[in-house]
């Protein structure tokens, strides 16, 4: 009996090198969904074809090899060749080039739509499906690890079978090739929107800086994450939500900044929007406009000096937001509107409690606003429903207060229901805000409830967090 040549070293179709398959073997291992396209897969080589689509995507000049393969390698080849020469590929490779991250997902993705593609062709084809049946009766198993050995059949026949499903491939590519190459560019758009959404998650207020904040996230987590995105619609209108209310807050921000910004002193710079006006008439005098312009160069016109107000230390941040039933359709839109606070509680080093109520309460702490992937999956995911109580949520806020260093805080009290505080409990609860001297905006989902007013000091109403008015809360 022949043994076959296909040894692990052996395994791929590309110029590949013991870093390029190491670093994937890792990558393997994080991944429940780079797991779960090799157990689903068509193909007997599967999992070598996914670490030769993850180096095609990774490495800075990936190349496929030239000369003899093995035979049964030869479908992989065809596959690859088929992927890298897709006009589209390179300028997609610009997102995924040295990108951990986004070159697994992408590997994900088209390894889910060729698999969908083989399972489709095969069903059209019985030829096809036949050959694909007898190749993997002739391998060590379906998914082995490490294709080295076969023993039971001569391996001429392997390389027969092999080499007649590869021919069979080629000729599916021409009757169907069109909607291989559909089926990639859908891979592309999911593993784009599948980032974006991370970023989203993940990121915080500063514009252009969503990938660099991932990188502060270990790549397991990070990986877990765009997985559980990928298959959670829930989560991906979440992300939507977040990215358009983070834009929203970081605007809000900015504002606060520029108020908080006072003028105190003449200096010499070259910034217009702090221009003296007396400079203002010198440039518009055309006797001395060419000096203007030269002290401009060099930095030599007088400008106002700015100084940002010195504030004092803030306390923390909490959130009390309404789970009850009536409030299930909100839901995603809240999580996002908690994230966009999130982030502004992580820009300004802010302890952030977000107390989740109804008949009872969950209560998740991020000290100065960070949080863990394994944190938010758990809270974009938790919905208590049942009934309201506001009591159990304004107790847990002053728990929070009373552990924080500092006496000032900003509590948002979001609810759309109605309940009943006792006096005794409004006159208490309203004495200890004004020890602790923390402030109160409520946001009354509707027009229904004024228990709200005895204990806010401020109470918006509004019919969704998507309205002006919630905005009120990013000033913060």
């Amino acid at each position: 009996m022949q043994r076959s040549k296909v040894i692990k070293d052996q395994r791929s179709v590309l110029n590949t090198d013991a870093f390029d398959k190491r670093r994937f073997k890792e990558l393997f291992e994080m991944s429940d969904e780079l797991q779960k396209v090799r157990a689903e897969g068509i193909l007997p080589t599967m999992e070598p074809l996914l670490s030769d689509v993850w180096a095609s995507l990774y490495k800075m000049k990936p190349r496929i090899l030239i000369g003899e393969i093995d035979a049964v390698l030869k479908s992989n080849q065809t596959l690859i060749k088929r992927v890298m020469s897709d006009e589209q590929f390179e300028n997609f490779r610009r997102f995924t080039r040295l990108d951990d991250l986004s070159a697994a997902i992408c590997t994900v993705k088209f390894g889910e739509k060729i698999n969908e593609w083989l399972d489709d062709s095969q069903q059209q084809d019985e030829e096809l499906g036949m050959l694909l049946n007898a190749i993997r009766e002739q391998l060590p198993g379906k998914q082995s690890e490490e294709i080295e050995e076969v023993e039971n059949g001569p391996l001429q026949e392997l390389e027969r079978a092999a080499l007649e499903l590869d021919e069979k491939l080629q000729l599916t590519f021409e009757t169907n090739g069109d909607r291989f190459l559909q089926a990639l560019d859908e891979a592309k758009e999911e593993t784009i929107r599948i980032k974006e959404s991370l970023i989203s998650l993940m990121g915080g207020l500063s514009a252009g800086k969503g990938a660099a904040d991932l990188k502060n996230i270990p790549l397991r987590n990070q990986l877990s994450l765009a997985e559980k995105i990928a298959t959670d619609p829930k989560m991906q209108q979440i992300a939507e939500w977040a990215g358009r209310f983070k834009q929203i807050a970081q605007n809000k921000q900015k504002l606060n900044y520029t108020a908080a910004m006072e003028r105190r002193d003449v200096t010499l710079g070259n910034e217009l929007e702090r221009l003296l006006p007396m400079e203002l008439a010198l440039y518009t005098h055309p006797a001395v406009r060419n000096e203007f312009l030269r002290r401009y160069a060099e930095g030599e016109i007088m400008q106002y000096e700015q100084k940002k107000r010195e504030q004092l230390g803030k306390g923390p941040i909490v959130i009390c937001l309404d789970q009850s039933g009536s409030m299930k359709l909100l839901d995603n839109q809240s999580k996002g509107f908690v994230l966009a606070l999130l982030a502004i509680a992580k820009k300004q080093r802010r302890d952030l409690c977000v107390v989740l109520f109804s008949t009872s309460i969950q209560s998740f702490t991020y000290e100065k606003g960070k949080i863990t992937a394994p944190e938010l999956i758990r809270l974009v995911r938790t919905y208590l429903g049942g009934g309201t109580d506001f009591k159990l949520p304004l107790n847990e806020t002053l728990k929070v207060i009373n552990k924080s260093r500092f006496k000032q805080a900003d509590v948002i009290f979001i609810t759309d229901g109605e309940d009943e505080l006792s006096e005794a409990f409004l006159n208490e609860f309203n004495q200890k805000k004004r020890e602790k001297k923390f402030n109160v905006l409520s946001l009354v989902i509707g027009n229904h409830t004024d228990v709200t007013e005895y204990f806010s000091d401020k109470v918006l109403h509004v019919t969704n967090f998507d309205e002006e008015g919630s905005f009120a809360a990013f000033e913060i």
